[in-house]
């Protein structure tokens, strides 16, 4: 390789340092300019390919093997529910001690293993919380104290996160026997410990509209939403009359609430509100990803999905893996 001859009145050995110092500034030079390179690349705005779906909640002997995964996107399935109440015909809060709620028996540790051995493409995380336990008893957020709740929390998380494998956790408490900022200092808490002793890679919380539920999920925001990967915001729970119009409405008013969040977009196939994909779901998709804001897509349920051969999730994952 040619380089630069200077004429000095230096011995040999110190020209051989100048021809050796430019070769070293030649390939300094090319690694920065390739990481500048890929820097821009990184920078541009890449389409989000990520789909989740909640799994496991009702009795419809649904698998993981059931659903159809696109090797082309990011999929999440999210084991509902882990609880932290006592199972039997009186359920009652366990103050942070988490037990395990969804079919284990079709969808247990092996089943987890398997699928992600079978897909490199697809993690596995569990819910907490969620609306109801029994029959139809509402599931409540009802800490004694922060220390103990997060105390218990963490241990049986941990633990039901290393038995079966998993790779996160998503939030989805609905009704609440605390204020919100103990709600946010447990779940951050959590979130926290979790994270930073690497037990988990990805954390999501599933806030809807409601006076009700919103206080406790934008305190936890506040304090901690840097700690959260995904709001799995639950669309489904606007009105049936949902139009593609109000719909991005919707997004950009929940994506002003969880300023720098990744607001996911969804749709029920249990006949919940919303907006449908028959109603122009899709059509809000695409004009979401034409302004760069759609970071992906989630659908209640797997378990409801399964009577029509979960014709929705093979949709909503051809659609992302279209996206440019």
């Amino acid at each position: 390789m040619p380089y630069l001859c200077i004429h000095t009145h230096t011995h040999h050995k110190n020209r051989r340092k100048i021809m050796l110092s430019k070769y070293a500034l030649l390939f300094i030079f090319l690694p920065l300019h390739s990481l500048f390179f890929n820097l821009l690349t990184i920078g541009a705005a890449q389409p989000e390919k990520l789909f989740r779906e909640y799994i496991g909640a009702e009795d419809t002997i649904v698998r993981f093997t059931d659903v159809p995964i696109n090797p082309s996107v990011d999929f999440h399935f999210l084991l509902s529910f882990a609880i932290d109440y006592t199972d039997g015909a009186h359920p009652a809060p366990t103050n942070g001690d988490f037990r395990v709620y969804w079919d284990t028996k079709n969808l247990g540790s092996s089943q987890v293993s398997a699928i992600k051995a079978k897909h490199a493409n697809v993690r596995v995380g569990m819910s907490l919380g969620g609306d109801t336990i029994g029959n139809n008893k509402p599931v409540y957020f009802h800490p004694t104290s922060i220390k103990s709740w997060l105390a218990n929390a963490i241990h049986s998380i941990t633990k039901i996160v290393t038995t079966y494998g998993l790779d996160g956790i998503d939030i989805d408490y609905e009704h609440f026997g605390s204020d919100p900022d103990t709600f946010a200092e447990c779940i951050g808490g959590l979130i926290f410990y979790l994270k930073q002793n690497e037990i988990v890679s990805f954390t999501s919380i599933a806030p809807y509209e409601d006076d009700s539920v919103k206080p406790y999920y934008l305190a936890l925001w506040r304090k901690y939403g840097h700690l959260i990967d995904y709001v799995n915001f639950q669309f489904y729970a606007y009105p049936r009359s949902t139009t593609v119009s109000q719909f991005l409405k919707y997004f950009d008013e929940q994506s002003f609430n969880y300023k720098g969040g990744q607001v996911l977009v969804s749709f029920g196939t249990d006949g919940s509100g919303g907006l449908s994909p028959q109603n122009g779901f899709f059509d809000a998709c695409s004009e979401l990803s034409k302004q760069g804001k759609l970071h992906g897509i989630f659908i209640w349920s797997a378990d409801d999905s399964k009577k029509a051969n979960f014709k929705y999730e093979k949709q909503s994952q051809d659609f992302l893996a279209s996206q440019k």
